[in-house]
């Protein structure tokens, strides 16, 4: 069981609009920063900035494919966060509405 302390952090990590889109997002499927930035609209910083948050909380994996970095839910591990994000919307339409940008 994880700690007040730790729970608190997790829970201040995810309460940006952003990260937990991202999370949402990941929920549906591993992805990559150039996916997550056309969802989210905004620059790769941005995003970078908001997935090394959540890879330092422990919330998100990522793993090297060649040049490109995948991201994949952490959370198993936390049945707190997991019941939360189960909870949150679908992003399958936007995720399919979104071009893919190809960094395979």
């Amino acid at each position: 069981m994880e700690s007040i302390e730790a729970m608190s952090e997790q829970l201040k990590l995810i309460s940006d609009k952003s990260r937990l889109t991202i999370l949402a997002c990941l929920k549906e499927k591993e992805m990559c920063v150039c996916d997550i930035v056309e969802i989210l609209r905004t620059t790769q910083p941005n995003v970078s900035q908001h997935l090394k948050r959540l890879k330092n909380g422990g919330l998100v994996h990522e793993t090297r494919r060649s040049q490109w970095i995948y991201y994949s839910l952490n959370v198993e591990d936390k049945p707190h966060l997991k019941q939360l994000i189960d909870q949150l919307p679908s992003m399958k339409e936007q995720i399919n509405a979104t071009p893919s940008q190809s960094c395979d």
